[in-house]
């Protein structure tokens, strides 16, 4: 049984810095793309960055780019999502998703999601 659980949401203030984690379990994770979106209630999905299956390629929201870096070690089976300078408009709960293609930003497109981790940024 496949199982994504993400980590390293939290509260934190304007310009300030999250790392999140995603770590995978129950699939051969580097045959994996690999993405995070995020939601907001009240709102649809949204694509925030994704990478693929040997991490060569990685694709970003316009509204992240320049802030957001995503990673993935196979080793660990996990992908990160280093996000700095937040805003408040970012707060958001985001969730990892893991798909068979790269470059996809439907969430409908992947496979396997996670729960999500909450992250709020206070202004």
């Amino acid at each position: 049984q496949v199982h994504l659980v993400e980590s390293g949401g939290g509260l934190v203030q304007a310009g300030g810095s999250l790392r999140l984690s995603c770590e995978a379990s129950g699939l051969t994770f580097r045959s994996y793309a690999m993405a995070w979106f995020r939601q907001v209630p009240g709102q649809g999905r949204e694509f925030v960055s994704g990478t693929s299956w040997n991490g060569g390629r990685t694709k970003y929201a316009d509204s992240v780019k320049g802030r957001f870096t995503i990673s993935r070690d196979d080793a660990k089976n996990t992908v990160y999502l280093e996000m700095n300078n937040l805003r408040p408009e970012d707060t958001a709960l985001y969730y990892c998703a893991c798909g068979s293609y790269y470059g996809l930003t439907e969430t409908s497109a992947f496979d396997y999601r996670g729960q999500g981790t909450q992250v709020t940024v206070s202004s």
